[in-house]
């Protein structure tokens, strides 16, 4: 379960961020090794929905659903009791895939897109993590991300003249995660 939102300044402005939260469809796969009962390092493959609303500060009226689906590479390490409570620290580089754009006016949507590989956002998004685990595989994470959300420089022409809403528009996204059997072993039965 993610709970999100973002740093943003919209042309010197700071709209409303609204916190979102997503629990579909998110996937990780970590490979873990431990060096002794206290530090070890894990890697892995992610999947992720990733987003934030956002209220524009010049029509309080209009507010903004953004979102992608990512595909996550995240390494670190760990330092505790790895059979119990530890911490975690680490950096993950996320390739977007996926570019969902919602538009509510008055809180009635108006406009819904979606696309893959846009160039709206970077090509690749990169990312600090700590967290903490707790008992039975329960753990909690921070995520931070240094690569503005958009693309300055994605030019859109759809009106016949050709713009960039995001170019003065910036956003590092940031999150707080609930997580299960993070780096719980799994043992295949054959």
């Amino acid at each position: 379960m993610i709970f999100s939102w973002a740093n943003v300044d919209d042309n010197g402005l700071d709209g409303e961020v609204i916190t979102r939260f997503s629990a579909f469809f998110h996937f990780q796969s970590l490979t873990n090794y431990d060096f002794s009962n206290s530090v070890g390092a894990f890697w892995g493959l992610a999947m992720r929905n990733v987003g934030f609303i956002y209220k524009d500060p010049n029509n309080t009226a209009v507010r903004k659903k953004y979102r992608t689906y990512n595909l996550g590479f995240p390494v670190g390490f760990k330092f505790g009791d790895l059979g119990g409570r530890f911490i975690y620290v680490g950096y993950e580089l996320e390739l977007p895939f996926n570019y969902k754009e919602k538009t509510f006016i008055s809180d009635k949507k108006q406009d819904k897109f979606n696309v893959w590989f846009s160039s709206r956002t970077p090509f690749a998004h990169h990312s600090l993590f700590v967290g903490i685990t707790g008992i039975r595989g329960a753990s909690i994470k921070f995520k931070y991300y240094l690569t503005n959300f958009f693309n300055k420089d994605f030019t859109d022409n759809e009106t016949g003249f050709p713009i960039k809403p995001f170019e003065n528009f910036d956003v590092n996204l940031i999150y707080v995660s609930l997580n299960l059997d993070l780096f719980k072993n799994t043992t295949f039965i054959y």
